[in-house]
């Protein structure tokens, strides 16, 4: 076995390689490193990624730490391999429609719903999030607390009003088309996967999702694939006896 993934599942950018090793049926060795151990992470990574970034990627004598660099790299070498052997198009044209919509998601989808899941992660479930700027309680909050809780309230503002936007252009693509690149599931949908499943985990977030019917549908089809699945179970806490 050649291919190494070192990370943990629960990383955005090593979901995203999981999934694509699983639809392609590549052989790998998931080494799980915990990036937030410090001097616990192990030497031999360290070596690979001094800086302990989330991922590295090795294929034989292919080293890659960029997710989507790591999709092409996959989708391409192991094209005839799975179910999924036009993951990134069977020619130039279906292709650079793929590119086109990894972009998007690099550029436009993926910061705005990164920090919607952060902010998230800090406001209280049962604050009022409707848009019509509820502050917080005048009183009882230690102010450094409360400007934490400001910028939070901020950040999720302005992520829900950029994924918005986004989310009607895919609105209208994905009444045009079965996805985002076409009518077969691609790297462009693939991408998405793993922050997507973050806004739809949170009821304050999925309405995102949910509130556009051709979205919602895609996302119901491209989440209930296997090979997601396949890394949603890798993504539940290792045992105790787990060495990383």
């Amino acid at each position: 076995m050649t291919v190494k993934v070192f990370g943990s599942p629960a990383s955005t950018e090593v979901a995203r390689v999981l999934t694509c090793l699983f639809e392609k049926d590549v052989e790998f060795q998931l080494i799980r490193v915990d990036s937030f151990r410090g001097p616990k992470r192990m030497p031999q990574y360290l070596k690979l990624q001094p800086h302990g970034e989330a991922l590295t990627f090795e294929d034989g004598n292919v080293t890659l730490v960029e997710s989507r660099k790591i999709l092409r790299h996959i989708a391409d070498k192991y094209k005839e391999q799975g179910h999924s052997k036009d993951l990134f198009g069977p020619g130039a044209l279906e292709r650079a429609s793929i590119e086109q919509w990894l972009q998007t998601e690099a550029h436009s989808f993926d910061i705005p719903s990164a920090d919607m899941a952060y902010s998230l992660a800090y406001l209280p479930p049962d604050m009022p999030l409707d848009g019509r700027g509820v502050g917080l309680p005048a009183a009882g909050m230690h102010p450094s607390h409360r400007q934490k809780m400001e910028e939070m309230l901020q950040l999720f503002e302005k992520s829900r009003k950029d994924l918005g936007k986004l989310l009607d252009i895919y609105e209208q693509r994905l009444g045009e088309e079965e996805f985002l690149a076409g009518s077969k599931f691609t790297l462009a949908d693939l991408s998405h996967l793993p922050n997507a499943d973050r806004l739809a985990a949170d009821p304050r977030s999925a309405r995102l999702i949910e509130s556009r019917r051709n979205v919602s549908r895609w996302w119901y089809t491209i989440s209930g694939r296997d090979s997601w699945k396949r890394v949603k179970e890798l993504q539940r806490p290792p045992s105790a006896e787990a060495p990383f």
